[in-house]
């Protein structure tokens, strides 16, 4: 890689690549199997050019904001999978545990008539008790993790049976509550939050490429970090632009314009828990572990507490996906967390980029898989496919975004790229 070496007034020698190096060295990294969340980012891009081209109304504004409203569940379920993959373990019953967790606020609201700011917690931690559970029976008892949840799984099911009588539908009438997936911002906070999002991120940047220079550590080339925020920026502003406009068929009985109130919310926990990998000692455990977990307990890893810990944020994800479902719905039924929530949770952490060998994997491929996810599933029925279509469809995609994975560990293997 070519570079520039600066000294600072201290004596720290700071070394600065160019450019052009910086992108040399991207492709090196690519060609060499560390493909990240490309793969699904162009495959993004692919599928939203077809469907927009195939139905005008794909990219109508009314869609666009549907998007972020259908894609929310699965995205939040698989912020938590990603945790759980990267230690090369499985969780089987995310899907059921969102819809336990619903129902569990369901019930408080409808049945006890609680306030959504008591009932949302105690869903909460029915999620974290279930993941420590779950981790507990993984990592102390030695259970595989398949059989462990996949028993979950059938157990949930039943209890959400249980929970709800049988097959009783509870309809949640409290207004905060069924908002957080169907409603808007008002305009002028969506741009304040984009704006606040853009100096946020690169403020991130710049606080970063500061903090190494300081070290003496090799930094991003300034304009790779120009790229990079007005990239976003750009983004941020034409989706906002979009959703700003008014999208309602009559706005004079409904007006519906704003970014969705769940855009933010997804956004708080992505940069949460990619703080939480990438800047903390617990995030740098987590991907030893699953790189090599008998080299990690040598090191003094305490990987039993990992395993349980990377369950119990896997559950409480579920059960803020879980929230939305019923949210969304404004109800809870014998179905919620069922049907296709977890096969689309998981394919949305693998298409997006992580692997399913451990080791490898960003909470940003939640959004980007869940993105894709929502596209085709949208797409497909504006464009009248059956749901078996739209099935096999999705079960392409995870298998060849599966397939590249396999293929990239062993290119990285050979090269020796790991």
């Amino acid at each position: 890689m070519t570079t520039t070496t600066t000294t600072t007034a201290g004596g720290v020698k700071v070394v600065k690549p160019t450019v052009a190096s910086y992108i040399n060295d991207y492709w090196s990294r690519v060609r060499g199997g560390d493909l990240g969340g490309l793969p699904a980012i162009l495959g993004l891009v692919v599928l939203s050019l077809i469907f927009a081209i195939a139905r005008d109304t794909f990219i109508s504004g009314l869609n666009f904001a549907n998007l972020f409203n259908q894609g929310a569940i699965y995205i939040f379920i698989a912020m938590g999978l990603i945790f759980v993959l990267l230690l090369g373990e499985i969780d089987l019953s995310a899907g059921y545990t969102s819809g336990v967790c619903g129902a569990v606020v369901a019930i408080l609201l409808t049945n006890h008539g609680w306030e959504w700011y008591t009932a949302i917690p105690v869903a909460l931690i029915t999620g974290m008790v279930i993941g420590f559970v779950l981790g507990f029976l993984v990592a102390k008892i030695g259970i595989p993790s398949f059989v462990v949840t996949l028993a979950a799984f059938l157990g949930f099911q039943g209890l959400l049976l249980v929970l709800l009588g049988g097959g009783t539908n509870i309809s949640t009438r409290n207004e905060f509550f069924n908002s957080l997936n169907n409603d808007n911002l008002p305009v002028s906070w969506s741009w304040i939050l984009t704006i606040l999002a853009i100096v946020g991120y690169a403020g991130a940047q710049l606080n970063q490429v500061r903090s190494r220079a300081k070290r003496g550590l090799v930094t991003d080339p300034m304009g790779i970090v120009a790229m990079r925020v007005g990239g976003l920026a750009v983004l941020l502003i034409v989706a906002t632009s979009i959703l700003t406009q008014e999208r309602a068929i009559n706005p004079a009985i409904n007006s519906l314009k704003g970014v969705p109130i769940v855009v933010p919310i997804i956004g708080f926990f992505l940069v949460l828990w990619t703080f939480v990998l990438g800047r903390t000692s617990y995030g740098r455990h987590v991907y030893a572990v699953g790189g090599n977990t008998e080299a990690a307990r040598r090191a003094g890893i305490p990987v039993d507490r990992i395993r349980i810990s990377v369950f119990v944020i896997g559950s409480f994800m579920a059960s803020i996906g879980g929230i939305m479902a019923v949210s969304r719905a404004s109800s809870v039924d014998p179905n919620t967390g069922g049907s296709n929530i977890l096969l689309y949770s998981v394919g949305a952490a693998v298409i997006g980029g992580t692997s399913l060998f451990g080791g490898k994997g960003k909470v940003i491929n939640a959004v980007i898989g869940g993105a894709v996810i929502a596209v085709i599933d949208n797409g497909m029925g504006l464009m009248g496919f059956s749901s078996g279509t739209k099935f096999i469809v999705t079960g392409l995609i995870l298998l060849v975004a599966a397939s590249v994975d396999a293929l990239a560990r062993r290119r990285a293997a050979a090269t020796g790229n790991r």
